[in-house]
Order: structure tokens, then C-alpha cells, then sequence
């Protein structure tokens, strides 16, 4: 049996506040909403789930910032200006524009800590 992941979900405080930052800031469609869940589209299959860390089953026993939702860019001007344009809108900055060993990238955090990184992959 072959599984591929179809669904990621963050454990979130605010479902509904969660959704309005990943539409605003993403562009994301919310597909399904309720007052403990939102599901949106991220491109054109990934979708992501927002579940409120106060109801879900079993509780999740940790909290925002212990992984990463990765966002690859076709170049470092994307990159550059993704920051810019976060960074105008008030959204915490974690980590400013660098290059690393795998790519230019910068980390910034969602409403309930969990990591957003975008980066253009070195060689590309």
C-alpha cells in the first residue's frame, strides 16, 4: 500500500483567526469551516487543516513552532519580496533573509507560532 499525505494539520487557538491569516496571507480557499475546524487549499492539492488545540481528539501535547510549513520560490527577488511584504503587515519575523546550506530562505510565524518558511533551493 502506497500512502501519501493529503492533509496537514496545526493545532491552532483561534480556528477562524487562523483561516483569515492563511487566507489573507496566502491566498488560501477555505474549503470547510466550523467553530473548531477550517479546512483550506493551499495550491492545487495540498490542503491544510486548522484544528482547535481546546477540542481535538487526543489533545495534542505540543505547541506551535515544533515544525515547519515549507513554501519553495523560483527565485530569491520572490523570496525578498515575500519577507518585505509579510514583514509590512506585521507578521513576526523568526528569521530574517539568509543563505544556508540548502537554499535563500527566511522563517516567519503564523498567529499561533507555527513556523513558515519560504526559500528558493540553492542550485535552482
Amino acid at each position: 500500500m502506497n500512502l501519501s499525505p493529503s492533509l496537514q494539520i496545526l493545532f491552532v487557538d483561534q480556528p477562524a483567526r487562523s483561516a483569515a491569516f492563511y487566507s489573507e496571507h496566502f491566498g488560501a480557499r477555505v474549503l470547510e469551516s466550523s467553530p473548531t475546524f477550517a479546512m483550506l487549499a493551499l495550491g492545487d492539492s495540498a490542503r491544510l487543516g486548522l484544528w482547535s488545540r481546546h477540542t481535538a481528539e487526543p489533545g495534542p501535547t505540543a505547541a506551535g513552532g515544533g515544525t515547519e510549513l515549507a513554501f519553495a520560490q523560483p527565485d530569491r527577488g520572490t523570496v525578498d519580496s515575500l519577507h518585505a511584504r509579510w514583514s509590512a503587515a506585521g507578521i513576526p519575523m523568526a528569521q530574517a533573509p539568509v543563505a544556508l546550506d540548502f537554499g535563500y530562505t527566511f522563517v516567519a510565524t503564523d498567529p499561533d507560532g507555527h513556523r513558515l518558511r519560504v526559500f528558493h533551493p540553492e542550485g535552482n
